[in-house]
């Protein structure tokens, strides 16, 4: 074959080889519109057990989370309500009940016009309904469509303009795609064009997500592919905000945020996992691998009996919080094909310490506790656009325990934000201090956390706003150790440490030489050794306590910490336990154990002289040892220097959390966690 045939033979094979590359291409975006439209329109879903579950909750209606208003889009059509939307529609395309003029940062009430259309384009292409291709519906759409393309409402909070309202409109343009006239998907493009690549973790995601969506509209592979691109550099491990070595998430600096945007990047993630699949863009297995670590080995440990803990809800306390961040998680894990997320039972046992979060959670077959710390690497809480205006101490050792996993549901507004269960603080009746001004508030690197995989201690040393404090935990199988020593401060307030604060079911009782004595109002204690039994858990406080307990209805508003809600009073009852150090405490102590998934009679016979030994509780060191658990001592070190523990030396390597046994009349280092000093 001369040289000529062969040049127009190569030219042909191109050609060809072209055809077939556009053809794929074509493919390809024709693929991931339907797996998008088939996200929000499936048919599957009417047979979901999770789904089952998820519609017996009651629907809310204030949202301001971005992954509640998309949990909700997942509970069947309420065809009175699009009766109340059609009815309400004005004549130029608004609705009468939204005020357009709203200028909250959170809950910004026009963006519901956004969430409406959404609503109605999937009900227009659902069966099931009478609504099934109505032009009554077709008609409500373009008429809404035209009044925000020519309104253009803007938010004082950029997330809303540049990710909320795109990312809920462009779910709506992919479904409308074959309706909207030219003018419409013109306006379409246009408002997509808000999102633009940038920033950083989850708020890069949305972005380049709201990016891929106007790609689809214009049907430009090579921006959906650099879309796809830039979600997929996300799944990552190790950066500063994201994925975690230790598998939490991270976000606004380094803090905890599995429930905030954690949630809404595991949620995205999954989005995109079923998006792209079955097409050239789909996840690699290694971006598979990563993201179903982080399920696995972080947010299994955070949620229990499909609630998530408290601690891990970031400064998202909303109405049903708990309940929502599970299931939504439930449903993400699902899409990526990973199961265990029972709504009764524990298929998780263990503990773990996530050493990048200053973060501790225990799982026991029967029960669950949770420690949040913060420290001069880590923020313990954050307030941002209105929300989490108490959240003060929400970092400050905040421990929880759950048998059933509502013990806390919805206590928010009725709660002593000063007095959050593990946690020692001033008690005042003054404002309580904004984050905003006090985001590392604590002073200390001393914290952190040693974990046998089993059972574990972490340990906290609190030092701002005048207040010090070594705080330590020891959790096993059956109960946790609390204790403190060195509270000192320097003000006339009295100091406190909240033993527990939750709703009250059933009656909180003391044990006395007569029996179980109720407390239905707020009483003090005080002597060597005292317990407390309510709602199968028990709590004993030894070593001489100032001890306050009080079970009562109390009254609050949801608007008071999340300014989203409107002003409405709440009530409900509520037990508290906390011990009083007093003012101008030097020296203070406290020791304490929580035993969850008790009965009055177990913790009645409970052994403490037995059981637990604390060797030694002050300002170098806290020593404990349970020696129905193991045979060595669980140590927290605030110094690098030799002490003594009951008469024994110890050298620590550097402060930090320690497992030790005795050997030779010495104690023996076996496990070590050294606090990470900055």
């Amino acid at each position: 074959m001369n040289r000529v045939n062969l040049f127009f033979l190569s030219i042909a094979v191109s050609i060809c080889s072209a055809n077939q590359i556009e053809a794929k291409t074509d493919n390809d975006l024709d693929k991931v519109k339907e797996n998008y439209r088939s996200f929000y329109i499936s048919s599957k879903e009417s047979t979901d057990t999770l789904l089952a579950d998820l519609i017996r909750i009651k629907p809310e209606t204030e949202m301001s989370d971005q992954v509640v208003v998309e949990l909700h889009q997942r509970y069947p059509f309420d065809i009175a309500k699009i009766n109340s939307y059609l009815s309400k529609i004005n004549p130029d395309g608004s609705w009468s009940d939204l005020n357009y003029a709203d200028t909250k940062r959170s809950g910004w009430e026009p963006k519901q016009h956004a969430d409406r259309i959404l609503e109605l384009a999937k009900l227009y292409y659902s069966d099931g309904t009478e609504y099934c291709g109505s032009p009554v519906i077709m008609e409500a759409i373009h008429k809404t469509l035209g009044y925000w393309f020519n309104a253009k409402p803007r938010c004082l909070n950029w997330w809303y303009n540049e990710i909320g309202v795109p990312k809920i409109l462009g779910a709506a343009f992919i479904l409308l795609e074959n309706d909207l006239t030219p003018q419409e998907k013109e306006s379409a493009v246009e408002l997509m064009k808000a999102s633009e690549f940038g920033r950083t973790g989850q708020n890069k995601v949305w972005l380049a997500g709201n990016v891929m969506t106007r790609a689809l509209l214009q049907n430009d592979r090579q921006l959906v592919k650099a879309a796809r691109d830039t979600i997929a550099s996300e799944i990552f491990v190790g950066r500063e905000e994201g994925i975690k070595s230790d598998w939490s998430f991270h976000q606004h600096g380094p803090q905890q945020q599995f429930g905030n945007y954690g949630m809404s990047f595991i949620t995205g993630m999954s989005f995109f996992n079923r998006l792209f699949h079955g097409t050239a863009f789909q996840f690699d297995a290694s971006q598979h691998d990563i993201l179903a670590s982080l399920v696995n080995e972080g947010y299994k440990w955070v949620i229990w009996n499909r609630h998530m803990d408290i601690g891990s809800l970031g400064r998202q306390f909303f109405h049903h919080s708990q309940l929502h961040k599970a299931y939504s998680l439930a449903f993400a894990a699902a899409d990526l094909g990973i199961s265990g997320f029972p709504k009764n039972g524990n298929s998780l046992i263990g503990h773990k310490h996530f050493h990048d979060s200053d973060y501790t959670v225990h799982r026991s077959k029967d029960w669950m506790g949770a420690l949040k710390m913060c420290s001069t690497r880590v923020i313990g809480a954050e307030l941002v656009n209105e929300d989490n205006l108490l959240g003060y101490y929400t970092g400050d050792g905040a421990t929880f325990f759950y048998v059933r996993g509502n013990e806390y549901l919805d206590i928010f507004p009725l709660w002593d934000w000063r007095k959050i269960p593990g946690v020692t603080a001033f008690e005042d009746t003054a404002p309580i201090p904004s984050i905003r001004q006090n985001k590392k508030h604590n002073k200390s690197a001393l914290v952190g956390g040693l974990s046998n995989g089993s059972y574990g201690m972490s340990a906290m040393q609190i030092d701002r706003d005048g207040l010090k404090a070594n705080k330590a935990w020891l959790f096993t199988d059956r109960y946790a150790v609390c204790i403190g020593s060195e509270i000192k401060s320097d003000s006339a307030l009295t100091v406190t440490t909240a033993i527990d604060q939750r709703l009250k079911c059933d009656n909180l009782e003391m044990l006395n030489r007569d029996g179980w004595h109720l407390i239905n109002s707020k009483q003090h204690f005080n002597s060597e050794e005292l317990r407390f039994f309510h709602d199968n858990t028990g709590y004993i406080v030894f070593g001489k306590n100032d001890v306050i307990a009080d079970a009562g209805k109390r009254t609050g508003q949801w608007n008071t910490h999340m300014k989203m809600y409107k002003p409405a009073d709440v009530s409900g009852d509520v037990i508290s336990l906390h011990i009083d150090h007093g003012a101008h405490p030097s020296g203070g102590s406290y020791h304490y154990v929580v035993l969850p998934a008790a009965t009055k009679e177990s913790v009645e016979k409970f052994d403490l002289n037995a059981e637990i030994k604390v060797l030694r509780n002050d300002a170098l060191a806290q020593a404990i040892q349970v020696p129905l658990v193991d045979n060595g001592c669980w140590i927290t070190s605030y110094t690098d220097q030799p002490f003594e523990i009951d008469g024994k030396p110890f050298t620590p390597d550097a402060p930090g959390v320690y497992y030790a046994e005795l050997n030779q009349g010495k104690w023996d280092k076996k496990q070590s966690a050294p606090f990470k000093i900055d």
